[in-house]
Parts: structure tokens; sequence; C-alpha cells
């Protein structure tokens, strides 16, 4: 019985989080920036982070619009041990925005834009991802896409369970 019970403890807590960041924007609906939207959703503090060592908060918080694959800080914490210090580190800072900027596609792109099958789009790093969308599931190259559409006033966050690299 006690097994019983963690599980559904467990299922409840998942139920919450995978909630917390489309709850977040639909009390504020169209109100916040991208930027905004990601801090207040509270699962963001590696990709936070990351952005502001990249001094890219501001291009993120621009007119836009942008779609970004944004990985959660559990995704950040599937990377081997050490690598995002190493990406924080102010010598490492053109690795960190060719990584971040990997993640942004110029342009908003809903989950109902993405065509059946494999799809390629180039990033605001300039290399492409490629998208896949299957009844199943949609994902950008290795990640999958576990909370689509959460939308800004400057564009859509889609939530990925993996950091995505450039080649």
């Amino acid at each position: 019985m006690k097994f019983v019970n963690a599980v559904r403890a467990m299922m409840v807590a998942l139920s919450l989080a995978v909630v917390a960041l489309p709850a977040a924007a639909a009390d504020h609906k169209h109100k916040m920036d991208i930027v905004d939207t990601a801090v207040h959703a509270k699962i963001f503090g590696t990709l936070a982070a990351a952005l502001s060592a990249a001094n890219l908060i501001d291009v993120l918080k621009g007119d836009g619009p942008f779609t970004v694959f944004a990985p959660s800080d559990e995704a950040f914490s599937k990377l081997p041990g050490g690598t995002v210090e190493n990406l924080l580190k102010p010598e490492n800072m053109d690795q960190l925005v060719a990584v971040l900027t990997y993640h942004v596609v110029p342009g908003k792109i809903l989950s109902t834009d993405i065509m059946m099958g494999s799809n390629s789009v180039a990033t605001a790093q300039g290399s492409s991802v490629t998208i896949m969308k299957s009844s199943y599931a949609v994902k950008i190259n290795q990640a999958t896409v576990v909370v689509a559409d959460v939308e800004a006033t400057n564009g859509v966050i889609h939530i990925i369970d993996e950091v995505i690299l450039p080649n």
C-alpha cells in the first residue's frame, strides 16, 4: 500500500510540474515575453543563468517573434558533469552563445504549424534542427517536446527534455 501511495504522490507531483508553465502563461496570457514567462515558471533556472552569462536576455525580450526550444533544469542535469559550469566560464562565451542560439528559431512556430514527418528549420545559431512530428510525439533532433505552445508576447516556448547541441 505504501508503494501505491508513493506512486500516486509522484504522479501528482509530475502532473503539477507539467502544468506549471502553461498555467503560469495562462495567468498572464500574452502579458509576458519569453524570458519573463520562462522565469515565472521556475523550471528554467539553468537556462536563465546561461542566457544571462551569454548576454542574450535583452535579445529574447525583444520584439521577435521567436520560437524557443527550452530545456528545463532537468534537461540540463542530463548533460555530463561539469558541462554547464564549463560553458558558463567567460572564456567559453562563444560556445555558450552557439548552444543557446541553437535552441532559438526566428519566427513563431506553433505545434499546429509543424507538418507530420521530418522538417528542417534554420536556427538563430545558423545551423538547422530537425523537427520530427509523429502521431506520438514531436522531437527536436533527439529531444522530445514535453510541453508545447506556451505563448508569450514575443513568440512561443516549447519545453524539451534534453539540451540539443549544434554539430
